[in-house]
């Protein structure tokens, strides 16, 4: 029992950290559950995010709005069948991207005030089109198998699948309110791992690939301004279409036994977050010479990057114990503020009932940094040093 709560353990802890990772990274498919032990085996979780991030100036004034950043929650679910001694498969889902801002009234005159200044909105003068919010969420349905095989003390793994990704859009604006989807895209995964379970060594190197979606919806006209200048009445709804991507990654994970009872474990992790440039979309009846004016949610982000490590230990037959660091590269060039992130993850796996209880909790500090209206972004601003936390909890049952 003792090598298999060490193997498992950190998982507690990684997966709150996960949730803090930079750009609107969430969490990542329980594909862990191939290495378990067991003919068939389930795990359910969820964790639970409090970010804290407001802006400290807005246009050079102290700052009176509240956080932007809304909580959210991370649901996982996994079950791994032992198809033979050589050949496992797993099922999982998660919510792999997210985010969800509401942005308070001085971030809105700001953005208005930017806007006018720019030369106003479609080209008529003085004219604004503030955020008044916007979130999207991702659903991801997959499908993993392995196949090891007897390499020296340990065993080889190579490891692929592919898995279904949605997306909902949703932002509201002065002019009114955009809602986009697009139910499913296709996306795969490969790696490959070495495993020897007598010192809970592991190394694992997983790539996910890029995501492209497509979305449809429609806009729900709310000003007064698009129905004197293009005839868009009031409470009308327009057909609306946009496309953007969500990033590959390749992660190299390692973990090893170094003492009776203590683990150290470690990941780095490069996120293709430059991808994602912008969101483009046109909605129907926004138009000038009968051509549909092209609109961005612009991000203009760079590469991310995570690093994490870690300690492992088992206090008895039935409890464990870790703690890990986690430094993860904000993706901002200036056009938003997504900086540095700091995080420490404590986690405990216990064995109650039939099954194995996880149970973990983050503390992630948000670095400083500033977003500027010649960057690309809407409004200048700052922020100072902010605060988010995050718990999870979940439960395993193997036969």
């Amino acid at each position: 029992m003792t090598k298999k709560l060490s193997l498992a353990l950190l998982s507690a802890c990684a997966f709150a950290g996960a949730a803090q990772a930079g750009g609107f990274a969430r969490g990542d498919a329980d594909t862990d559950i191939i290495y378990e032990d067991g003919t068939a085996v389930f795990r359910g979780g969820y964790t639970y995010v409090m970010p804290d991030r407001d802006y400290d100036t807005v246009n050079g004034v102290a700052g009176t709005d509240g956080a932007h950043t809304e909580n959210y929650g991370v649901p996982s679910f996994a079950a791994k069948f032992r198809i033979s001694d050589n050949f496992s498969c797993a099922l999982t889902y998660t919510q792999p991207y997210g985010a969800d801002s509401t942005y308070g009234t001085q971030a809105q005159a700001a953005d208005r005030a930017a806007d006018v200044a720019g030369g106003g909105i479609l080209g008529i003068a003085g004219t604004s089109n503030a955020v008044r919010s916007a979130e999207f969420d991702t659903n991801e349905y997959g499908g993993t198998c392995a196949v090891n095989f007897a390499a020296g003390k340990g065993d080889l793994y190579f490891i692929g699948g592919v898995f279904s990704q949605s997306f909902d859009y949703k932002e509201v604006k002065d002019f009114g309110t955009l809602e986009m989807s697009d139910s499913s895209e296709f996306g795969y995964r490969l790696g490959a791992a070495y495993e020897i379970k007598e010192y809970a060594l592991r190394a694992e190197v997983m790539y996910r690939s890029q995501i492209d979606h497509n979305a449809d919806g429609t806009f729900l006209n709310a000003s007064p301004l698009l129905q004197g200048a293009l005839g868009i009445p009031i409470g009308a709804y327009r057909s609306a279409r946009g496309y953007g991507s969500l990033p590959q990654s390749l992660e190299l994970n390692l973990q090893s036994g170094i003492a009776p009872g203590w683990l150290v474990f470690g990941s780095v992790k490069w996120t293709d977050w430059s991808v994602l440039q912008s969101l483009n979309y046109t909605i129907d009846g926004i138009a000038r010479g009968g051509v549909l004016i092209p609109q961005t949610k612009d991000f203009f982000w760079r590469d991310g990057w995570t690093i994490s490590g870690g300690v492992g230990h088992t206090f008895t037959d039935t409890v464990s114990g870790a703690l890990s660091l986690t430094w993860d590269r904000g993706v901002d060039t200036g056009a938003d503020i997504m900086s540095d992130t700091w995080t420490v993850g404590a986690g405990t796996l216990v064995k109650a009932g039939p099954g194995v209880l996880r149970l973990g909790g983050a503390v992630s500090y948000l670095t400083s940094g500033e977003q500027t209206v010649a960057d690309g972004a809407d409004f200048n601003a700052t922020a100072d040093g902010d605060w988010a936390y995050a718990v999870t909890a979940s439960y395993k049952i193997a036969f």
